[in-house]
């Protein structure tokens, strides 16, 4: 009896995953423990393993279908692996055999080059495949269906006058639909639920990077050589932030119905750019985190992110989110708040500018910072406060190891 591969529980506010990438194609030998399929959610990806040994069936869901939590997405047939090819019983009998014609092996079509063909009525045997061992690609299903160039039409007698050719625009204009992944639909989602829900409301100021800068520079490398990881700048906004928070805890805190929660911890959202798009990992109880544990751990989801390996537990909660723009070269930004949270600063990139310095013009690396707040919970007066707080304490970065 076939063995069914279901669709997991992905967490406790997801019910539906998109199908990923198929590992594996129908026919295909399985180990147990293999990941087959990749699931997308609203807030990650995730592997579903083989429950067994054996052999893949039957795909019931292909690549970009929704699914439900329970669904069932495959067929599955277990049993032991097929012997190797050349086993001595083999090719005994092979040679006592009496020779056949060479049947012509049927073509491997990958799931998504299967759709393609099925749409346009193509034959996989009619296609030439230019995958790893001959597999016929998407993009092989999609120059086959292309219809044939159509013939120009034959020349009009010279009696009959021309009409002049309508003119066309200079380059390719072809357009293609993809659908939205789960997780661009949940962005989308929280974006305009947080413009309709909320009071949004921004508010700058701008920051004398030179302190900070200095104090990485010069223990840049003994940092690196004693902890194992390189000193950045957002460890030095985190670490400002908490402060700034603890300074003013309406930032921090949150509505629930006609109620404020005041969090007395500092969980921050550090919104980094995965394969899939822009996810926000949680940097729990960053209150009681030092310098090189901060930068362990951004580099860690950084790079789990890129590989979409995060945790949906990562990426749930936060108190408070801080997004650097300035990585892509943004001078200045509103950035929108992630619900229920009720605040998140965004920074841009340093440019040095001329500003005034003790009566005197000076050249110095600056940086915009922009904090959006929901005003239904934070008055402008706190929101200046938080903002202020952070430009002292990174325009004097010694102030976060004296607390002053």
């Amino acid at each position: 009896m076939p063995i069914e591969l279901k669709v997991p529980q992905a967490g406790e506010s997801i019910s539906e995953v998109r199908i990923g990438t198929w590992r594996k194609e129908a026919g295909d030998f399985v180990a147990a423990d293999e990941v087959v399929v990749e699931l997308e959610t609203d807030k990650a990806a995730m592997e579903l393993p083989s429950p067994v040994t054996g052999k893949l069936l039957e795909i019931l869901k292909p690549e970009g279908a929704d699914a439900a939590i329970g669904d069932v997405i495959a067929l599955l047939e277990e049993g032991a692996a097929p012997p190797p090819s050349g086993e001595p019983a083999q090719a005994a009998a092979a040679e006592t055999a009496a020779p056949e014609p060479e049947a012509k092996p049927e073509p491997r079509v990958m799931p998504a080059a299967r759709r393609v063909l099925a749409q346009a009525g193509v034959q996989a045997d009619e296609v030439e495949g230019t995958g790893p061992g001959g597999r016929i690609l998407k993009e092989d299903a999609v120059q086959a269906a292309r219809p044939p160039a159509a013939q120009p039409p034959p020349a009009r007698p010279a009696a009959v006058p021309q009409a002049p050719a309508a003119p066309t625009a200079p380059g390719g204009r072809e357009e293609e639909a993809r659908p939205m992944t789960p997780l661009r639909r949940a962005i989308a989602r929280n974006l305009v639920a947080a413009q309709q829900s909320a009071a949004l409301l921004t508010t700058f100021n701008e920051v004398d990077m030179s302190a900070t800068i200095a104090l990485r520079k010069r223990f840049r490398d003994a940092f690196q050589q004693r902890h194992g990881v390189k000193l950045g700048l957002m460890s030095f906004f985190v670490k400002a932030c908490v402060e700034a928070l603890q300074a003013v805890p309406a930032v921090n805190a949150r509505i629930d119905g006609d109620a404020i929660v005041y969090r007395k911890y500092q969980d921050i959202g550090i919104a980094v750019g995965g394969g899939r798009g822009l996810v926000v990992p949680v940097l729990r109880n960053a209150e009681s985190m030092g310098f090189a544990e901060i930068e362990r751990a951004i580099a860690d989801f950084a790079d789990r992110a890129r590989r979409n390996k995060l945790e949906l537990a990562e990426l749930q909660g936060g108190t408070f989110t801080i997004s650097n723009g300035g990585i892509y070269g943004s001078m200045l930004s509103t950035p929108i708040i992630n619900p229920p949270q009720s605040g998140i600063l965004g920074m841009h990139a340093i440019q040095e500018r001329p500003v005034a310095v003790d009566g005197a013009v000076a050249v110095r690396p600056m940086m915009y910072l922009a904090l959006t707040y929901d005003h239904r919970i934070i008055d402008g007066r706190e929101a200046v406060a938080f903002l202020r707080r952070v430009k002292e304490l990174v325009e004097q970065p010694e102030r976060i190891w004296l607390q002053v």
